[in-house]
């Protein structure tokens, strides 16, 4: 092999090679709760972009099909291996635009009824169970897991835009099914289990048809490995998704194989949702929000600063840390590495296939431009370095003992540092510069520092002695990466 390779290089090069090979479905690290394993035991750490339409087509009448294999060779390329799967419940109109936005396909049969076309509950749309099993598969050929989204909040709690009320052109209700389902949910446009509204418990006989749902989708996947399931991005009330997780593992218990199951923040939800909800729910893995979440709690500080300062990651849930319930259109490649070393798996909003429809900017703060370019475009600024940068992470998360790994904010000064004490440190330097406390290390460590932003890795020639405190400064200006291994 040449020696002017770039090491990260190599580290993706013996990945490609053994992308494609799974070892049973993923469950929680008995020894490190932050992370999955599978048969083989090793600590199996998750990173990726996912992006609106990458399940269901979701655009409007002059946008293209969604590319999906061009969108897995996105992926490929950045040594990705893990997406969400999104999934839309409503037939056309989105929240953020008034364009007519149409998603399909859709889980049910349509039917003509009294001349006018209507799901019929009764019957399933099996193209669209077979374009799920295909998609789930067709990532698997490249090594990426897949998270099966079950439900969508935006079917019902997101009513921004004047005219764009999804649950208008819903199957379940009752106006578009010849089953006469929904009647008892109130179109009041947010989860409240007191009201009973779509994803809550009190939703009439709406339950027995999501329940249903989620069965059928388990018997269409179940026998695949690279499934995980996710029941509903950003809604449903507390007690509705404690019963959705608890119903996926009833479903499972008694089928070949059991996978794992995640329960996202409902951000609009009553009662309120808190993070802590997450934590104390029987779901395998969560994605938090910033707390307090900013346009509920006006004016106050954030407790629970996901997206500058994450939260150490204390083991008792593996976490899926996600842009999209952090900032919607946002992230940079300095959180991905803060969220790693906090001990998180890091995964992306991507508008890799921008959303669809016009926005009322002044309505959407995030979506700004920025030199011509804004936040709901693939090219942003700030998307590639991510991208590329969770990629890093992941090659190096396959190279070090992960399973022994904790984050230990004690031992450095920038907080920011991932480690086995006396054997791997793993610590991220903003500003390139820091002090590490090896006191309790007194043994000699190879050094190798790698800078994110250039992707380039230099060893140090000479090893590092621990046992006192050490200044680090990195030979670049700009954030690094010290990786320190004991000799």
């Amino acid at each position: 092999m040449k020696k002017n390779i770039p090491l990260v290089l190599i580290f993706f090069a013996v990945l490609q090679i053994t992308a494609q090979q799974f070892d049973g479905p993923l469950r929680v690290h008995p020894e490190n709760g932050r992370y999955f394993t599978d048969n083989s035991g090793r600590a199996i750490y998750l990173t990726g972009s996912h992006t609106w339409a990458n399940f269901q087509e979701s655009r409007t009448p002059s946008d293209s099909l969604f590319d999906y294999q061009g969108y897995l060779k996105m992926l490929k390329t950045n040594n990705h291996n893990f997406i969400r799967q999104w999934t839309w419940e409503h037939a056309r109109k989105a929240s953020w635009t008034t364009d007519d936005v149409v998603f399909s396909p859709l889980p049910y049969k349509m039917v003509k009824h009294k001349g006018k076309e209507r799901y019929d509950l009764s019957q399933w749309n099996e193209k669209y169970f077979e374009r799920l099993r295909t998609r789930v598969k067709a990532a698997a050929d490249v090594g990426i897991y897949v998270s099966v989204m079950l439900f969508q909040g935006w079917s019902q709690n997101r009513l921004e835009t004047p005219g764009s009320d999804p649950w208008v052109y819903h199957p379940l209700n009752p106006v578009n099914n010849i089953n006469g389902v929904g009647k008892s949910v109130k179109n009041n446009g947010f989860d409240d289990e007191t009201m009973g509204t779509l994803h809550s418990m009190n939703n009439g006989d709406v339950l027995e048809q999501q329940e249903a749902y989620v069965k059928k989708v388990i018997e269409t996947v179940n026998d695949l490995d690279n499934v995980l399931y996710e029941i509903l991005n950003e809604g449903g009330t507390k007690k509705w998704q404690y019963h959705m997780v608890n119903l996926v593992k009833e479903i499972e218990k008694s089928m070949p194989k059991q996978h794992p199951v995640g329960m996202t923040h409902a951000s609009v939800v009553s009662p309120p949702m808190f993070n802590d909800d997450l934590w104390e729910s029987p779901a395998d893995w969560i994605s938090p929000a910033t707390e307090p979440i900013a346009w509920m709690y006006k004016g106050t500080d954030y407790l629970q600063d996901y997206k500058s300062d994450p939260p150490a990651n204390s083991g008792k849930k593996v976490v899926l840390l996600d842009t999209d319930h952090l900032g919607g259109h946002w992230g940079n490649y300095s959180w991905a590495w803060k969220s790693f070393v906090r001990g998180h798996n890091p995964i992306f909003m991507d508008s890799w296939v921008p959303l669809a429809g016009n926005y009322d900017r002044a309505k959407s703060p995030s979506i700004f431009y920025v030199g011509g370019v804004t936040k709901n475009d693939a090219d942003h600024p700030d998307y590639e370095p991510l991208r590329k940068n969770m990629g890093y992470i992941l090659a190096l998360a396959d190279r070090i003992d992960l399973a022994k790994m904790t984050p230990q904010d004690q031992l450095c000064s920038t907080r920011f540092c991932l480690a086995d004490p006396g054997q791997e440190y793993v610590i991220y330097l903003p500003e390139g510069k820091g002090t590490l406390d090896l006191r309790n290390a007194d043994v000699e460590f190879n050094v190798e520092w790698f800078f994110p932003i250039i992707n380039r890795t230099i060893k140090g020639k000479e090893t590092l002695k621990g046992g006192s405190y050490k200044a680090l400064i990195a030979p670049f200006t700009g954030a690094a990466v010290l990786y320190l291994k004991k000799k």
